[in-house]
């Protein structure tokens, strides 16, 4: 696929993909003869291109989603939002915007999804008599807390209604946004039913702020960790991904600091690179790690059959070989060096289908 690869001055300020390419289920590609000049500053040099986020209205008229993959381990799935601000440069799910004839590039980060019917949907799925009590995963494939959660606030509307009925819940994030709602987690922590598995990819601002231009910073994510751990909530840090010679060697640091804020255990994955993904990484490789582009691309294929991306279930999320095995090791000495080690089993014992009622009868 051809793509206009942009010099670093054109770059899209604080965003994470350097291209929008054509989405891999459009039949017809649209080239501009010229790309207009970009905007200077009084001096002539060249400002950084500004793309504002757009926000469409997703009307779904279902909210639960169902996984049979035999290595997620996640039965039921709930997205607020379809694409992500945080701009995570790796996002494995970026190409799911493909698939509403948009770009996995640009589009992916700057034309959000929101499912504000998400609330009334999950409370009338849960209220189902055919409903069995089982853990919901949110989201899946965006995060939940991204930014324009701060305004929407879908997310914690749901987690309300989850907590209102005690089903329990799991979910993952990078943005301390999330302790805003420690007040609702506090109520379903006393009954074993949720965790948070939180993001860290990295300890070093700078590789953050071109790998997750959006996402909240490392020390944000540590002082995250730390409140929720006070407030009793089970914390599960995730290093995902883990990027071959670019973040792998920060595997010890990320744990030790985990376990300091309080978190109880860990878990990782390695660089998937599926579809598109696989372009938008190497050109944002290039432009920002020139030096160890070929080192970083070498190191994944060497863990990938060869390949960039490997999909084969139950070696897509740890890679094969030599070097995957020694990144294996490394995290399970780290791991157990920091305690990071406890188990939680959540609990739907507590699940009740008329909770709801008792809770709004209260108003």
């Amino acid at each position: 696929m051809k793509t206009n690869k942009p010099s670093s001055h054109l770059a899209p300020h604080g965003r994470g993909a350097l291209e929008n390419p054509v989405g891999r289920f459009e039949p017809l590609q649209v080239e501009a003869d010229a790309e207009a000049p970009p905007e200077v500053d009084e001096d002539g040099k060249p400002l950084p291109r500004q793309i504002r986020t757009e926000i469409f209205r997703d009307r779904s008229k279902s909210i639960i989603s169902t996984n049979d993959s035999p290595d997620i381990g996640l039965e039921a799935t709930l997205n607020p939002y379809r694409g992500c601000e945080h701009g995570c440069i790796y996002c494995f799910a970026r190409p799911t915007h493909e698939y509403l004839g948009l770009s996995a590039g640009l589009d992916f980060e700057t034309k959000i999804f929101a499912k504000p019917d998400a609330p009334r949907l999950l409370e009338e799925k849960l209220s189902s008599p055919g409903w069995e009590p089982k853990v919901i995963f949110m989201s899946g494939v965006t995060d939940p807390y991204q930014p324009i959660e701060r305004k929407l606030k879908i997310t914690r509307a749901c987690v309300e209604v989850l907590r209102d009925f005690r089903n329990p819940l799991s979910f993952i994030t990078k943005n301390q946004l999330v302790t805003r709602d420690i007040d609702l987690l506090k109520d379903m922590a006393a009954i074993d039913a949720v965790s948070v598995n939180f993001s860290i990819t990295t300890l070093d601002p700078k590789l953050a702020r071109v790998m997750e231009p959006r996402a909240s910073t490392p020390p944000l994510r540590l002082k995250a960790v730390e409140q929720l751990a006070k407030a009793g909530i089970f914390v599960n840090v995730m290093i995902g991904p883990v990027v071959p010679a670019l973040n792998e060697h920060e595997i010890p640091a990320i744990l030790q600091a985990a376990a300091s804020a309080g978190a109880k255990s860990a878990g990782y994955t390695m660089l998937r690179l599926p579809w598109g993904v696989k372009d938008l990484f190497q050109t944002w490789l290039h432009e920002h790690f020139p030096d160890r582009a070929d080192k970083v691309l070498n190191r994944i294929r060497s863990i990938r059959d060869g390949k960039l991306n490997d999909s084969e279930f139950g070696t897509r999320m740890r890679g094969e070989g030599f070097y995957a095995e020694q990144i294996s090791q490394v995290f399970d000495l780290s791991r157990k060096r920091f305690g990071l080690t406890t188990r939680l089993k959540l609990s739907t014992a507590h699940f009740n289908r008329r909770a709801r009622d008792k809770q709004m009868s209260l108003f």
